[in-house]
């Protein structure tokens, strides 16, 4: 399985998009300072993750999620997420 997953900065509430074959060591790498782009705004929260057999499909994902409608079906996706702050 590949993931296409969005982050969430504690520090200060800005979304990455990602894309990754195992989920949870990537988290972990982005919450330890280990991915270099993301480094200076951890800790983070797993916002919204996506599962797709194939990679092209989640590279696909992970390139919507970083369009204005991407970021918009997000919004609504989780909209009771966002309602709660």
């Amino acid at each position: 399985m590949y993931y296409t997953y969005i982050l969430r900065s504690q520090k200060d509430k800005k979304q990455f998009v990602g894309l990754t074959k195992d989920i949870d060591t990537r988290f972990e790498q982005h919450n330890n300072g280990e991915v270099k782009s993301t480094k200076e705004f951890s800790p983070f929260s797993l916002l919204y993750y996506e599962a797709c057999i194939h990679k092209d499909d989640a590279k696909i994902r992970e390139k919507f999620f970083k369009t204005q409608k991407g970021r918009l079906f997000l919004k609504k996706r989780l909209k009771s997420y966002f309602e709660q702050g």
